[in-house]
């Protein structure tokens, strides 16, 4: 066959029924993702002939004698595509994973299909942006501005990746060819509860190609926990590699390591197992009750209550709240739920490890290296310095990423064989085996007098942490801070992390916070309606002022600072936008118009232990060379990071050089999550690059003869008095006497400060149908000092994106045997660029944070109250109360169908 791509015409012939996407990543064109291989995401699209086409279901024989074009090829050398440049200047991009398959769609669009983006788009997905970024790429609009020297914190400088995104030479996880790579495929679970008796490897070990065949007899049996925290000890060592007793439908039985992917399968399908099935249980209320399944041992120390399956149990309160509710003029209770759902970030797990020089080197989608390297450490019993970890881009994470999933058994099969070894998760694996938010039930019960003031605040929350314990008390801890947006004297908090059959539970943007956020400011529109006083006026009644104690599960002392008043902010500019702003009109007459708003407040870093070191060296080149260990998945810490760098030494991004997310290559950092990547690792980028400054103002000082204070940095020299010498001439004085202009700090996640965000949303509900549609939609966030505006939109576009599909249309759908039975892109129903509205966002400036030049992180508080504001405008639309997610349309028609049928006497 012959095979034109990117105008290099060659002849090879694909392997049966391989895709397109396959072969052209075999030929090294990298730039082709792989994001569901359904056809579903677009991640993978290229032109054939000219025409866009989904590679991932297009089989490699069909372009025999045509001409293919990649990402890669659309380009000349050092010319993108004016396609490629508007994607950079936007810029139309967060993470970038889906970049290349989305510039090749907007690359083909005629004037015609501009028009109607909705429809032109509808192939391809992006997770992270809230598609406003990259309509505006397709525009031409431009957002990227050049900094000064000095002057890039506040400027909208672009990502220092962003060329090789828009282009496609940006590496992301899998995107290399190793020589002699095996791969892994596991063997999962059928059942959601059963002890393994035996696995017969035989006819496994006979296909052709397959080297070995690993279950729990042959992996260290040592607990850890896949959660990814400072301290591990705050998550339950309740796992392992591979075990002999499996707790929920998917959970690894078996790995199969061989020459290719397609013969791993067939050892996995061919592998029989004996099981021993056992009594399994789904919902945390029934696996709490006696008599319950049990699925941990009473001998597992790590296990609060092992017969009622409580991982823990949290217990809280401030003052008396019966006293609270006795003094109450009126009382609102209402249960809440949030379902699981799913991070869905485009670019699924995956590892690669090799040896060399006897190390292990480890290149991973995670989301901390450091902790990655800590665990594999601690499994395989091997010393620091003989294990490397590192992350190139990694393509999106939203916590889904802050686990150890696919790392371990890539090691193990290196470590055994001295081979380099792949695993990758398919989509399907991303839905049934990694980590998706905690589904949670809360009954929240608020008293108030008359004019408004809260008496009592109780909440209960039931959280289900599935079969292992990742993220089940910390989840908890952080649900309890729900409660401290608002000023009350009488508080209590009890909570449950409850084990059941099902895949576990993990980290997801908002962490802990999206479900309770939902209850309360849910229960708080309820209560306001109680009262007949305005949602946003309840609010302002009782929302935590500055100066008052930010009290959740105690009353002591804590580390927050919390010193403006950025809550009430936010609520004013969302309702003056509300109020001055109609959206787009009401479709028509059968359509039911209301409005809903809701708030939050969110701490900048976690209560637990949190690290970031820094490194900023002068090279012989003159460029600085900053390295830190966060790693870059589209929260944009990078950007950030070089910022500010630059900001402090006096020059451009230009002269910035990035090396980050290496082990070997940068210092400890606990992980790109918890908004840490700017508070704590932005810290230590700023004293590393002060120190740094310093060091040449003091040596230059010393050079000239002139008083220190008289010394400038600028951007390629520093003005000494009336003398201006280059940074050339002083690097070489330095290196000519020994010394290296140098330096590397720590920073800590302590102190804190708060974040505090407003939702509001004009919505319209079908009457008929139970369509949602919303007409309007804009968000306030107190972000402190915007170290770079755009990115700074993007991250809050983004998350009230990715909020809009929690709320409405995103679910796991799990049959009676605990299956799931949606695990695709198509059925799970993440938004399209159709499904979500432009929002308008509010920034509220402030100087309380404890951040880098007292800036604050945006990526993850942004989306707490978007399914609150979305339910309360619902109700405020129909008069009909939803206090469980997703407002799915048959949801929403089946309750308003029942409402009217009960209004005119008619059976439903």
């Amino acid at each position: 066959m012959s095979y034109l791509v990117n105008g290099a015409e060659f002849d090879r012939e694909p392997a049966p029924g391989q895709c397109l996407r396959t072969f052209l990543r075999e030929l090294g064109h990298f730039g082709v993702k792989k994001g569901c291989d359904a056809g579903d995401c677009g991640a993978c699209t290229v032109w054939l002939d000219g025409v866009p086409v989904h590679s991932c279901i297009t089989p490699a024989f069909r372009a025999d004698g045509r001409e293919v074009t990649t990402i890669e090829g659309l380009g000349g050398p050092g010319a993108p595509h004016p396609v490629q440049r508007r994607f950079e200047d936007a810029p139309g991009f967060q993470c970038g994973f889906c970049t290349a398959g989305m510039i090749m769609t907007a690359a083909a669009l005629t004037e015609e299909q501009k028009a109607d983006l909705p429809r032109a788009l509808k192939g391809n997905l992006c997770r992270c942006t809230g598609y406003r970024a990259i309509e505006d790429a397709v525009r031409g609009v431009r957002a990227v501005e050049t900094a000064a020297p000095g002057g890039a914190v506040g400027t909208s400088v672009g990502a220092p990746a962003g060329h090789d995104v828009v282009t496609g030479h940006a590496e992301f996880t899998m995107d290399t060819h190793i020589e002699g790579l095996l791969h892994l495929k596991v063997l999962h679970s059928p059942h959601a509860h059963a002890r393994i008796r035996s696995v017969d490897k035989r006819a496994a070990l006979a296909v052709p190609g397959v080297h070995r065949v690993y279950t729990w007899e042959d992996v260290p049996r040592r607990r850890f926990t896949t959660a990814i925290h400072t301290d591990h000890l705050v998550d339950p060592d309740d796992t392992y590699v591979l075990d002999d007793t499996v707790r929920f439908a998917g959970q690894r039985v078996a790995a199969v390591l061989a020459d290719t992917v397609g013969a791993a399968e067939e050892g996995c399908r061919r592998l029989v197992v004996a099981y021993e099935v056992l009594p399994a249980v789904f919902d945390p209320e029934a696996a709490m009750a006696d008599g319950a399944p049990q699925l941990h041992g009473s001998h597992d120390p790590f296990v609060r209550d092992p017969v009622h399956n409580v991982l823990l149990e949290l217990h809280a309160h401030i003052g008396d709240v019966d006293a609270g509710f006795a003094a109450a003029d009126v009382i609102h209770e209402g249960t809440y739920f949030s379902p699981r759902v799913q991070h869905a970030h485009l670019e699924t797990h995956g590892s690669i490890a090799w040896l060399a020089d006897g190390r292990l080197n480890v290149r991973t989608s995670s989301q901390s290296p450091s902790i990655a390297k800590v665990k594999l450490e601690y499994l395989f019993g091997l010393r620091p310095d003989r294990v490397r970890v590192f992350c190139k881009r990694v393509g999106g994470g939203f916590g889904g990423k802050q686990e150890v999933i696919t790392e371990d058994l890539v090691a193990l099969a290196t470590l055994d064989t001295g081979r380099p070894t792949s695993l990758e998760f398919t989509r399907a694996e991303e839905f049934t085996t990694a980590s998706p938010r905690h589904p949670m039930t809360l009954t929240v019960r608020l008293g108030a007098r008359a004019d408004g003031t809260l008496t009592a605040v109780q909440v209960h929350n039931v959280s289900n942490t599935g079969a292992y314990g990742n993220h089940g008390g910390e989840t908890l801890y952080a649900g309890g801070a729900s409660v401290m947006i608002y000023r009350c004297p009488n508080k209590k908090y009890d909570a449950y992390s409850v084990y059941t059959n099902t895949v576990p539970s993990g980290a997801l943007r908002g962490y802990g916070m999206t479900q309770p956020a939902f209850a309360v400011e849910s229960a708080m529109d309820e209560l306001a309606r109680a009262l007949r006083l305005d949602p946003m006026e309840l609010r302002r009644r009782n929302i935590v002022r500055p100066g008052e104690p930010l009290v959740a599960l105690h009353d002591g002392p804590d580390d927050v600072v919390f010193a403006e008043d950025g809550p009430t902010r936010c609520i004013d500019l969302v309702d003056a936008a509300l109020a001055r702003t109609a959206g787009q009109p009401p479709p028509g007459p059968e359509w039911l118009v209301g409005t809903g708003t809701a708030s939050s407040l969110h701490e900048t870093a976690p209560p637990t232990e949190h690290l970031a070191e820094a490194w900023v060296t002068l090279g012989d080149d003159l460029v600085y060379e900053l390295a830190v260990g966060t790693v870059e998945f589209g929260e944009g810490t990078s950007t950030a990071h070089v910022q500010i760098a630059a900001g402090q030494l006096g020059t451009t991004p230009a002269r910035i050089r990035l090396v980050q997310s290496d082990t070997d290559r940068t210092g400890f950092d606990t992980g790109a999550f918890a908004s840490a990547g700017l508070s704590v690792a932005g810290n230590a980028v700023l004293r590393a690059a002060d120190a740094v400054r310093d060091r040449i103002l003091a040596f230059a000082a010393a050079y000239t003869g002139v008083h220190v204070v008289l010394c400038t940095l600028d951007d390629d020299g520093v003005v000494c008095g009336d003398r201006r010498v280059p940074l050339a001439e002083l690097v070489a004085a330095a290196r000519a006497r020994g010394i290296r202009f140098t330096a590397a700090r720590k920073a800590y996640g302590s102190p804190r400060s708060v974040t505090s965000n407003a939702q509001g949303f004009r919505v319209a509900v079908h009457r008929v149908t139970g369509e949602i549609r919303i007409l309007y939609s804009v968000q306030a966030a107190d972000a402190g000092v915007v170290i770079n505006p755009a990115q700074v939109r993007g991250q809050i576009e983004g998350g009230v994106a990715q909020g809009i599909g929690f709320a409405l249309t995103e679910n796991h759908h799990v049959d009676g045997d605990g299956v799931m039975t949606n695990p695709n892109l198509r059925n799970y129903r993440i938004p399209s660029y159709a499904d979500v509205p432009r929002t308008e966002v509010l920034l509220v400036g402030s100087t309380d944070s404890v951040g880098p030049l007292r800036a604050k992180g945006m990526a993850e508080c942004c989306i707490n109250p978007v399914a609150p504001a979305l339910a309360n405008a619902v109700h405020d639309a129909t008069g009909v109360r939803f206090r469980a997610l997703p407002l799915t349309p048959e949801r929403v028609y089946g309750r308003l169908s029942a409402a009217q049928s009960v209004s005119t006497g008619r059976r439903p």
